[in-house]
């Protein structure tokens, strides 16, 4: 599949993806100096990228497990959406979940992105919905 990336500052990063079979193609701080998020923070951190992504398609930005892992830091909305329609930077807003200060450096990776198809409900109001063995039963309610 081919995807149409712009780049908006010449020092950005093309995403890359770490081996044949890799589903996430990881991103890149695209900045000027290195930025530290203290504990606890969040800070927007810029990949100098913006995309072309067809119709039916959406990016997910994930954390990468090493990051995440080892220094604490991880998108603060959990996963970011990118839109097929959306033709803006992609920025991640990295949250810093560790007690420590940590810095993100020039062309750092700082988070991965999975492109997926996707289907859009056409949403029915119903009085009544079917019966299921679950039924209602919530969080944890199907056991072991």
């Amino acid at each position: 599949m081919k995807v149409k990336i712009k780049k908006l500052n010449e020092n950005a990063k093309m995403p890359t993806y770490g081996s044949p079979y890799s589903a996430g193609a990881d991103l890149y701080a695209c900045i000027d100096s290195d930025i530290t998020i203290e504990p606890n923070k969040t800070v927007l951190v810029k990949t100098g990228l913006a995309m072309e992504l067809s119709q039916g398609y959406v990016a997910l930005i994930y954390a990468r497990s090493g990051l995440a892992s080892k220094r604490g830091l991880a998108p603060a909305n959990k996963v970011g959406v990118v839109d097929c329609d959306y033709r803006g930077e992609i920025m991640v807003a990295l949250h810093n979940h560790s007690t420590q200060p940590q810095t993100i450096c020039k062309d750092e990776r700082i988070a991965q992105m999975v492109i997926t198809p996707y289907v859009t409900a056409d949403f029915e109001e119903a009085d009544e919905l079917s019966d299921t063995v679950r039924g209602e039963g919530g969080f944890g309610s199907t056991g072991r």
